[in-house]
């Protein structure tokens, strides 16, 4: 294509010449035939090349401004290129043309769409840093952060590329998520105000309007104010309103603590009581269960300290009558923890006072109801150690027991039930194996209690270390007669031998019947007077001193136990014999039987 240019360039200028020479022969053939003279002719020859030059070089002068106008436009037009991408961030762009492959008009040809395009993406790319802006602006203005500066600077239009867009995009992102969360947390706070309102009796709209208008009922054009200080008041109102509802709660239960115990105290009947009922299930549960609508109201509290009030001139009049119930009370409760209860305030005497109207009978109630309480607390402090006197009475229970199934001469015959007592038996003896550590342990517990307290630890107004002491001694006086039993036993069976061998092993029955005495014993030896009991079954303490339990010997002290069980006192009957014979065989006993006091 440039061959052919400069073809048709070269045809043109072959062209021209040759109309020029021919216009100029012309020329000269008019001045000949005219008469012009050469110096004439050459004159105006010159002005015609003059006029040709300047021609040309007016054509120069526009060609040269021409071209600097579009070396401009050119530059002009890279540099706005060059800052569109730099703003844009597109770096990878090609910014210039091959300027020696292309002409000017080329190059600003080629490079203006480049910039058209580039003028658009600024465009739009402040269009959407403007939009996130401006709504980063807004939701900083709605959680109180008016920091922002609003619009865009120079400084951030000089920086429009996708990573700053990408920033603002993250800003906003986060922003939004802090919106949201606030938003919750603000209708979290708005739910609990209304609860704990509605719990309170109060009115929710005025609670919340003093916090923001935009809380109670937010229009359409008015959304929910989330700002830091609407946080921090709702934040304080539930605060405030936790701790009214601890107040109210507390005084709702102290109010109906009263309510209840004067009920109880004047046996009000289930009609006065149903008004309540709903209310009374309070004190059953949490503070935090208590949310029904106006369970915690200043009017339910109001009624019920009216009830409490009717109830307290009711039982103004029935004073006697309550003084003397709470006194049966607490004899109730000293009864149950085996304890004596003040004889400042018995029947008789309460019944002295008020009739005499020396005493106020709230102050006897006043003073009796902490005489229980009293007892109460120290029924606390002795329950580990009547949990113990439980379990010795129960040993002793099971003691007494073998003894009277030791006694039972039928007692391994295969009847019904008779495995049943044989494993009990076991058990039983096991269990009364124990009884002297169930009592030592007893005793040291005892005595822990009372130097800690610095008190005696009576049982039924008896001192249990005393009891305790007793109980020790009767056992070991009845271990010394079952062993003086046992050596007795065994003296006989040894006395009966020798019987046998002095009289032989069977004697007439004239004889036998004429030695045998109304009172089953038998006369042995020479006839002195004196009668050996005829051997038989004997319970283990049917020759020991009385055991008495605190269950026992309470029955003796006060009556409030019938129980009682005694154990046969009466003496044992020794065969009288020969000194010498007795000694000789008394001796022989005891040094062959591993059970004898000697050895023992």
């Amino acid at each position: 294509m440039v061959g052919s240019e400069a073809v048709r360039l070269s045809l043109t200028s072959i062209n021209m010449e040759t109309t020029c020479g021919t216009l100029l022969t012309e020329l000269e053939e008019i001045w000949t035939e005219i008469g012009e003279g050469d110096a004439e002719k050459d004159r105006m020859l010159l002005e015609l090349e003059m006029e040709c030059l300047q021609a040309y070089r007016r054509k120069v002068d526009d060609a040269i401004n021409t071209r600097a106008l579009l070396r401009q436009s050119l530059a002009t037009k890279e540099a706005e290129l060059a800052a569109l991408a730099g703003s844009l961030g597109e770096h990878n762009l090609q910014l210039q043309a091959d300027k020696r492959l292309t002409s000017l008009k080329g190059q600003l040809a080629f490079i203006t769409p480049m910039v058209e395009d580039l003028r658009s993406k600024k465009d739009e790319r402040v269009k959407k840093f403007t939009e996130i802006r401006s709504e980063i602006e807004k939701i900083s203005a709605e959680i109180d952060r008016n920091n922002l500066q609003m619009g865009l600077s120079e400084r951030d239009e000089d920086d429009l590329s996708v990573r700053k867009l990408n920033g603002y995009q993250s800003q906003l992102r986060s922003l939004q998520k802090e919106k949201s969360e606030r938003l919750h947390k603000v209708l979290e706070y708005v739910n609990e105000v209304h609860t704990l309102c509605s719990v309170l009796g109060c009115d929710f709209g005025k609670t919340v309007d003093e916090v923001h208008p935009s809380l109670h009922e937010p229009g359409l054009e008015k959304s929910t104010n989330i700002s830091d200080s609407t946080l921090e008041g709702l934040c304080q109102v539930i605060k405030k309103l936790k701790t009214e509802k601890k107040t109210r709660s507390q005084m709702l239960r102290d109010a109906l603590e009263s309510l209840i115990e004067l009920w109880n105290l004047l046996d009000s009947p289930e009609e006065e009581r149903k008004h309540f009922e709903k209310v009374t299930c309070i004190l059953k549960s949490t503070e935090k269960d208590a949310t029904f609508s106006g369970s915690l109201s200043q009017e339910i509290i109001n009624e019920i300290e009216a009830e409490v009030q009717r109830l307290m001139k009711l039982k103004a009049g029935r004073m006697k009558e309550l003084v003397l119930k709470k006194r049966l009370e607490l004899e109730e409760v000293c009864h149950v923890a085996h304890m004596e209860p003040d004889m400042s305030t018995a029947t008789d005497k309460l019944y002295a006072l008020i009739d005499s109207g020396l005493v106020d009978p709230s102050e006897l109630l006043a003073n009796i109801e902490g005489q229980i309480t009293k007892a109460k607390e120290e029924s606390c402090t002795r329950k580990d150690i009547m949990d113990r006197v439980s379990k010795w009475e129960a040993a002793c229970a099971e003691e007494r027991w073998l003894e009277e199934y030791s006694q039972d001469e039928n007692r391994y015959t295969a009847g019904r039930g008779a495995h049943l007592n044989l494993k009990h038996a076991e058990k039983a003896r096991v269990t009364a194996t124990k009884i002297p550590g169930i009592v030592e342990n007893l005793i040291s517990k005892t005595l822990a209690w009372e130097e800690e307290r610095n008190m005696l630890f009576l049982y039924d107004g008896v001192s249990l270390i005393a009891l305790l002491e007793k109980y020790k001694l009767a056992r070991q006086q009845k271990e010394e007669e079952k062993k003086r039993f046992r050596d007795q036993k065994k003296l006989q069976q040894l006395l009966l031998t020798e019987k046998e061998a002095l009289y032989g092993s069977k004697s007439s029955p004239k004889r036998s019947s004429s030695f045998r005495k109304p009172n089953g014993c038998h006369v042995f030896g020479n006839t002195n007077g004196y009668m050996t009991p005829a051997p038989r079954r004997v319970s283990a303490g049917c020759a020991t001193p009385e055991l008495l339990t605190p269950r026992s010997y309470s029955g003796r002290q006060n009556g409030y136990f019938k129980e009682t069980r005694r154990l046969s006192t009466a003496p044992l009957n020794f065969v009288a014999i020969s000194k010498d014979d007795t000694i000789t065989s008394f001796t022989s006993v005891c040094g062959s039987e591993p059970g004898s006091p000697t050895r023992g």
